[in-house]
């Protein structure tokens, strides 16, 4: 009799720990360096965190921390993450240079073409390429922007206007590239692009079309060129990540939510909701009577041809490494194919 009063206490103990394990609620907070108004917070990391409150039944809370609001600089978001600061951050691969070389092939000139399509084949391509330069973390997606665009402070109408464009770039390989087509880099986190334009400090920023409402680019600068053909002058890359012991710390079933919102089809939601933000961004720029310029399909391949050295000199110095950079190279290129033909 007191054996089974013991296993009879034991079994309620154990199925009291099991509800209490399924009840559990948990609340993420979420850091990222744009103001909630701009594209990727309004548009995809507040729908994101709605859809993961509504899966879990509430028991997953998303608390969104917009424009660094809980301190630090942009380049530190991705370590927020990983040391724990924070739950979950969304930011720029390219702010901590050299540190992820295995994503950088997508950033190569004349590589992306548009942001959905880019953000699938880049996340399946890190998926297998990547790993292990993000296992510190849970990564949720990765992705691109669309087709990246220089906006400047007089027209951009032939690759001899680069010449001493003092122009910011947003990642190492970008400004290799606006070196080869010989503009002066500055590099600096987005944020920081108005108040340099403003300023001075720079002539022109390459962005995509998407950012430039959030940053007032086409207040700041009349002068936007874009090129002809289905590949963009260049992407930028971003990554959505969690803390692993914070996802780890998770009952299997709000796990099963993450996981359910993470992946390839996370990453093409993020880079569709890229292109919808060029669309508006271009319109804001042809209402205020802007400048536009779309270099022809001949000017488009002078730049084509004077960056395209950029791409077997990015594949010597990894090399040099320790990475199979021409097979990368050639990964990211069967990717982006790939998710164009629908595959």
């Amino acid at each position: 009799m007191k054996m089974f009063k013991t296993l009879l206490i034991s079994a309620v103990a154990v199925g009291a720990m099991t509800a209490s394990a399924f009840a559990q609620e948990v609340t993420l907070r979420l850091h990222q360096m744009l103001p909630p108004y701009a594209t990727i917070p309004a548009n995809a990391l507040t729908p994101w965190a709605q859809k993961v409150e509504e899966e879990s039944d509430g028991r997953i809370s998303i608390e969104l921390y917009h424009a660094m609001s809980l301190g630090g600089s942009p380049p530190q978001l991705f370590d927020q993450a990983q040391d724990g600061v924070v739950d979950l951050v969304w930011t720029i691969v390219g702010y901590t240079p050299g540190r992820f070389p295995s994503t950088e092939p997508f950033e190569l000139p004349f590589m992306m073409v548009d942001g959905e399509i880019t953000s699938k084949a880049l996340h399946e391509y890190c998926e297998t390429y990547c790993a292990d330069e993000f296992d510190s973390v849970k990564v949720i997606a990765w992705h691109t922007h669309g087709p990246g665009l220089i906006h400047a402070n007089r027209p951009v109408e032939r690759l001899e206007d680069m010449a001493g464009l003092k122009i910011r770039g947003g990642s190492r390989v970008v400004n290799e590239m606006l070196v080869a087509l010989g503009a002066e880099p500055v590099g600096m986190p987005v944020p920081q692009v108005p108040e340099s334009l403003s300023r001075g400090v720079i002539d022109a920023t390459t962005v995509p079309w998407e950012v430039t409402p959030s940053l007032r680019i086409s207040e700041l600068v009349t002068n936007h060129t874009g090129f002809s053909g289905a590949n963009g002058l260049y992407t930028q890359l971003f990554v959505f990540a969690m803390n692993k012991d914070a996802y780890e710390a998770l009952p299997d079933d709000l796990k099963a939510v993450i996981d359910a919102n993470s992946g390839i089809e996370t990453a093409a939601m993020f880079g569709r909701v890229m292109d919808e933000g060029d669309v508006a961004g271009l319109g804001i720029a042809e209402e205020l009577g802007n400048n536009i310029i779309t270099l022809d399909e001949e000017e488009t391949q002078r730049w084509i041809d004077t960056a395209s050295p950029l791409i077997d000199s990015w594949i010597a110095e990894m090399t040099a490494q320790g990475l199979d950079a021409a097979m990368l190279v050639e990964q990211a290129r069967a990717m982006i194919e790939k998710h164009s033909n629908g595959n």
